[in-house]
């Protein structure tokens, strides 16, 4: 595999999100479908909250994974629709749920779901997802398949609650934010690349290498994120750049200043991120900070890291243009930053 050329200057380079959704272009519309019909209710606001979260976006890297991974592999059947659409569901829920603890008011660029309907609603309407995910899950037919979905379903939470009670924290180790980001956000791209395995009837080399694959995607993404917030435009991340800051969470960028900051910058953070008292500036003086410390540009090194690995766990798999697209996607997770 190519390494991940990464310069301080934007690259043209093709989205192999639309290249994955070309060559899936006769199962991503029946997952569509599937969604639309498992977000549909009598309970008016069930169907209208979920339109509008399908009418924000998204590019459905998640659930395309599953279908590469599966057409890779040469599936032939069916399966594998349930399981795509399992995984995007799993995935609007906890942004859903995500956006309530956050408090946040905006989700792909627009007003997030729980700004317009209200907190208990947007809780209700992520659990009502949640359960037809598991009831997709078992249309797939099969047990181990729904085993790994559940069990990501199970980490996603316990990463979720682990950040929280991270907030503000500024002790916070970098071992242990890379193990809740490896919980929170890698666990989802893993189970979507290791389900499809199981379902063709693999073997176990083959299930492992996807699920590396998936999990190395994923802590690629989520670093990559950590650092746009911190420079990134919000057209880029569908939030505003900075919200990480403004929440008081506690990011790989950050903690790697913390190792390296003087008693003022320390007291800086403990101000702004443990005390949440903020003024106007903190957050470009946040960002000189990080910069000065080389915080963000390390960041994106590690996301490089992860995605070359992404890569590497592809090299069991004979090369065909959904190798190529896979392999190009980890690329494109990092290159989406300039």
């Amino acid at each position: 595999m190519n390494g991940l050329p990464l310069t301080d200057t934007p690259q043209a380079i093709a989205d192999p999100v639309s290249t994955l959704m070309a060559l899936a272009g006769d199962d991503m519309p029946r997952v569509e479908a599937l969604l639309s019909e498992r977000m549909a209710s009598p309970v008016e606001l069930i169907p209208e909250l979920a339109a509008w979260l399908v009418k924000a976006g998204g590019k459905r890297i998640r659930p395309l994974i599953t279908i590469a991974s599966a057409r890779m592999l040469g599936y032939e059947g069916e399966g594998h629709l349930a399981l795509a659409g399992a995984v995007e569901l799993i995935h609007t829920a906890t942004l859903l749920h995500d956006d309530v603890v956050d408090e946040s008011e905006l989700r792909r660029g627009k007003a997030s779901a729980n700004h317009i309907w209200g907190n208990p609603q947007s809780v209700l309407v992520g659990d009502f997802l949640f359960a037809q995910a598991f009831m997709l899950m078992v249309d797939s037919g099969s047990l181990d398949a729904l085993h790994v979905l559940s069990r990501a379903a199970a980490i996603i939470a316990e990463g979720e609650v682990r950040q929280l009670a991270m907030v503000g924290d500024v002790a916070v180790s970098r071992q242990s934010y890379m193990e809740v980001i490896d919980a929170k956000t890698a666990a989802l791209f893993a189970a979507a690349a290791q389900v499809s395995p199981i379902l063709a009837g693999r073997p176990k080399a083959e299930e492992d290498a996807l699920h590396t694959y998936g999990r190395e995607l994923g802590l690629a993404f989520q670093l990559v994120d950590d650092a746009l917030d911190y420079g990134g435009l919000a057209a880029l991340l569908g939030k505003n750049t900075g919200d990480d800051f403004r929440e008081g969470k506690i990011t790989l960028p950050v903690t790697l200043a913390l190792e390296a900051a003087s008693a003022d910058e320390q007291a800086f953070w403990a101000r702004t991120l443990g005390a949440k008292n903020q003024t106007d500036g903190d957050l470009d003086e946040a960002i000189a900070i990080l910069k000065r410390h080389g915080a963000l540009d390390e960041t994106l090194a590690q996301a490089r890291a992860r995605a070359a690995n992404a890569q590497s766990a592809l090299g069991v798999f004979p090369r065909n243009e959904w190798t190529d697209a896979l392999s190009a996607l980890a690329e494109f997770v990092v290159d989406r930053a300039y």
